[in-house]
C-alpha cells in the first residue's frame, strides 16, 4: 500500500471524464462509472430509457483510448457463435481457422443484451467472467484491456430474456440512469447543432494501453485502512443477516449479495478515491459506489415488492444501519 499516487496520471484520467461529459451532457454519473468499471477490470451494465446517450458513451470513450470497439446488437435471432465467432473451412489448405467474433474487441457494447436468449448471453458470460472464449476444443484468450457495457431498456419487458443472476453477478456496476434536466436539454441540443455544423470538439490527446496499466496498478496500491476493509465487510453482512441490524430490513431481502460484491465495492472505492485524486480510501468513497455495486445483486421478497421497496431503497436503510467505522 503507498501513501501517494501518481498524480500526473490521475489528473490525466480526470481530464479525460471532463472531455467525455463535454459530450455526454447531462449523465455525469455514467461517465463516471464507465472510468470506474475500465480503471477496475470490471463490467458494467447500464439501464435506463431510450435515447439518453448510452451507446455514444462508450464510443466516445473508445475514441479517446488506444483500442479497438465493437457494438453487439442483440436480438432474439442471435446466435452464441455471432457472439464469439465460429471455425470456418479453408478449402485451399483444407483445414479449419477460427475466425474471431465481434467479442475479440477491447471495448464491446452489448446493445440491449436482454433481447437475446439465455445461450447468447451465456456465450458472454464466459468472456466477461473467466476472460476467454471456448469454442469447440479450443480456448481463445481475451486481450488484457477487455471491457464489456451492456444495456438494458426497462420500458419494454414484451419478448425479453432477463438476466439470470449469475450472469449479473459478473458485471461489477448496474448503473440506472434517467433523462437530464431542463439546462442539460438545451445543452445537448446546442451540441447537435454544433455536430451537425462539423464542429470538432477540443482534442484530447489519446490515453495509450499503457497508461491504462500503469493507472490501474496504481489504484491498486491504494492505501486502503483496516477500518474501511471493515465497514466494506460489514455492509455486505447486512445484505445476508438483515435481521442483526434491523428487523424492518430483514422483511425485504430475500438473497444478500455475493462474494463479487465485496471484491467490487473494494474495487471501486478505490477508483473513485483516485480519480478525485486522494491517496487514500474514505467511508465516503465507499457509499458512493455501494449502490451501483448492490443493485443488481441484492433480491428482494414478495414483501418488499408489495410495498414498493426497490434495491435502492434497501441500500439507504443499509447505510443508516450500519456504522461508519
Amino acid at each position: 500500500m503507498s501513501d501517494k499516487i501518481n498524480t500526473a496520471l490521475s489528473e490525466r484520467f480526470q481530464a479525460l471524464q471532463v472531455h467525455v461529459n463535454q459530450q455526454i451532457i447531462g449523465q455525469p454519473q455514467l461517465t463516471e462509472r464507465l472510468l470506474i468499471a475500465l480503471l477496475s477490470e470490471g463490467h458494467l451494465l447500464v439501464e435506463g430509457p431510450p435515447g439518453l446517450a448510452k451507446t455514444k458513451a462508450i464510443k466516445v470513450l473508445s475514441g479517446l483510448l488506444e483500442g479497438a470497439y465493437n457494438r453487439i446488437q442483440f436480438t432474439p435471432d442471435l446466435l452464441p457463435s455471432d457472439i464469439t465467432g465460429t471455425d470456418i473451412y479453408r478449402p485451399e489448405t483444407g483445414e479449419f481457422e477460427f475466425q474471431a467474433g465481434p467479442v475479440f474487441y477491447n471495448l464491446v457494447l452489448a446493445d440491449e443484451i436482454n433481447r437475446a436468449p439465455a445461450k447468447v448471453q451465456a456465450a458472454l458470460l464466459e468472456a466477461m467472467g473467466e476472460g476467454q472464449v471456448s469454442v469447440g476444443q479450443d480456448t481463445y484468450a481475451m486481450e488484457e484491456f477487455f471491457m464489456v457495457m451492456a444495456t438494458q431498456n426497462p420500458l419494454e419487458q414484451e419478448g425479453t430474456y432477463p438476466l439470470p443472476e449469475a450472469q449479473l453477478d459478473r458485471f461489477m456496476m448496474h448503473v440506472a440512469i434517467d433523462y437530464p434536466d431542463a439546462e442539460s436539454e438545451l445543452k445537448i441540443l446546442n451540441l447537435v447543432e454544433n455536430e451537425a455544423r462539423f464542429v470538432e470538439p477540443e482534442a484530447f490527446e489519446i490515453i495509450t494501453q499503457a497508461e491504462l496499466f500503469e493507472a490501474r496498478d496504481d489504484i491498486l496500491e491504494l492505501h486502503v485502512a483496516d477500518s474501511i476493509k471493515t465497514y466494506i465487510v460489514e455492509l455486505v453482512m447486512a445484505t445476508r443477516k438483515p435481521e442483526a441490524y434491523s428487523a424492518d430490513l430483514a422483511k425485504f431481502i430475500a438473497v444478500g449479495v455475493s462474494p463479487r460484491a465485496t471484491i467490487a465495492l473494494s474495487r471501486g472505492a478505490r477508483t473513485h478515491a483516485w480519480l478525485q485524486g486522494q491517496s487514500f480510501v474514505t467511508p465516503d468513497n465507499v457509499q458512493a459506489v455501494v449502490h451501483d455495486v448492490f443493485r443488481h445483486r441484492i433480491l428482494l421478497n414478495f414483501e418488499a415488492d408489495a410495498q414498493g421497496m426497490t434495491a435502492d431503497h434497501v441500500v439507504d436503510q443499509i447505510l443508516s444501519f450500519v456504522p461508519v467505522t
